[in-house]
């Protein structure tokens, strides 16, 4: 590996308070650069004051810094215009905010595939939109592996689907599925496509008009940003069609007694005072990528899983999730110890210096699909070490033995 990785970590102040900890949890957050917090911090120091409102020069110095922002995330994505880029708290938020104002647009007889694969946040706003409606909720089936196949995704879609979500790259298992491929069907029956980016868009190009997606959510906090901000991206007849998801400040043009109208694109969608540090935050977490180089980034993480892979296939009594391909897990690792609760082996693990989650990663309909309780799943980031995956190796090699199994 070319990247000089003892310089990328001196660049993130945890790895130098917990130099003993192995941060293997990436998944669920990543670790933010000296540049993000003093991002952040700048933004409060220097420029603090409400964006979008005032017409004196420290406020629109704010809602430059807001709006340069919404204009990095555009680029990074591939957006066609900042119109379509609405600022959330994160990829929850997003994709509720979809579920209840795209989804007012929906009546009963209507239906809503979504996939068995999805993290709570990218099924629950469904079911509850399915309830609200009258529409009717269509599971699209995954494999034995956790795939999604074309056959199964046609089998679930049809002439009465009016919305698909699918995510790019599963939260559980580091699968990626086809979108643009998924888009493209869904649009044969007239229906828009819901992209779940959140794990996919900080570990690969992702180009929205390029896959077609007619929504993408993601959150910063999982780039290297601050939590608080996200964003969702939709295309922009879409959102002009939908109404408000939350009414109040700055999200209106003209209020009477009467009633009121909604300002322009994308601001009828951010009512409230706005995270305008955690937006300076994310984009400085985009200039982050930049710097270091979105390429060599994945080239290492790629080398990291197949670390990961071969190392925890050759551990004894462990059974990995997902597909037999070390790069089909995009860093992430899914696996069961015979006989040890996950929560246990998590316990363990932490007790030498080894952070990984353990439970049902807020995606039980797949644990049920795959028919297990849950998991303990490591994640991977570019800037983990060959040392910290070998530590995981060995911790998890004497778990066994201290939960008082004879080998």
């Amino acid at each position: 590996m070319s990247m000089d990785i003892r310089k990328i970590r001196e660049q993130f102040p945890l790895f130098s308070a917990r130099p003993d900890t192995a941060y293997l949890d990436n998944a669920a957050t990543t670790q933010k650069p000296f540049s993000v917090i003093e991002a952040e911090k700048a933004y409060y120091e220097e420029s603090n004051a409400n964006p979008l409102r005032g017409l004196y020069q420290l406020s629109q110095k704010a809602t430059d810094i807001y709006e340069s922002a919404r204009e990095a995330v555009r680029d990074f994505i591939h957006a066609g215009s900042t119109e379509e880029i609405v600022f959330t708290r994160n990829a929850t938020e997003s994709l509720n905010l979809i579920a209840y104002s795209y989804g007012t647009l929906l009546k009963e007889g209507d239906e809503i595939a979504v996939s068995v694969t999805e993290h709570h946040s990218n099924l629950i706003p469904w079911q509850q939109l399915a309830k609200r409606s009258g529409a009717r909720l269509r599971y699209i089936e995954c494999d034995d592996a956790g795939s999604i196949s074309e056959e199964a995704f046609r089998a679930a879609v049809g002439e009465r689907t009016r919305i698909a979500a699918v995510t790019q790259l599963s939260n559980v298992l580091g699968s990626e599925n086809d979108v643009a491929l998924f888009a493209k069907i869904a649009h044969e029956y007239g229906a828009v496509f819901v992209c779940d980016g959140a794990q996919s868009v900080p570990h690969m190009p992702v180009e929205v008009q390029a896959l077609d997606v007619d929504f993408l959510v993601f959150s910063g906090h999982k780039m290297y940003g601050p939590m608080g901000i996200g964003a969702l991206y939709g295309k922009k007849a879409l959102l002009n069609k939908m109404p408000p998801f939350l009414f109040g400040g700055e999200m209106i043009e003209y209020v009477s007694r009467e009633g009121a109208t909604w300002a322009e694109l994308p601001h009828k969608f951010e009512a409230g005072t706005v995270n305008a540090a955690g937006a300076a935050g994310l984009k400085a977490a985009i200039d982050f990528y930049k710097a270091v180089g979105f390429e060599e980034m994945m080239k290492r993480e790629q080398a990291l899983g197949r670390l990961a892979y071969d190392m925890l296939r050759m551990i004894p009594h462990l059974t990995l999730i997902g597909q037999e391909e070390a790069d089909a897990h995009h860093g992430i690792f899914s696996f069961t110890l015979e006989g040890v609760h996950p929560h246990d082996i998590s316990e363990i693990l932490s007790s030498d210096g080894v952070c990984i989650r353990a439970g049902h990663h807020c995606a039980q309909v797949l644990m049920q699909r795959l028919k297990v309780n849950s998991t303990v799943r490591a994640s991977l980031s570019f800037y983990n070490t060959e040392e910290e995956i070998r530590k995981l190796a060995e911790s998890l090699r004497t778990v066994r033995r201290r939960m008082g199994y004879a080998e």
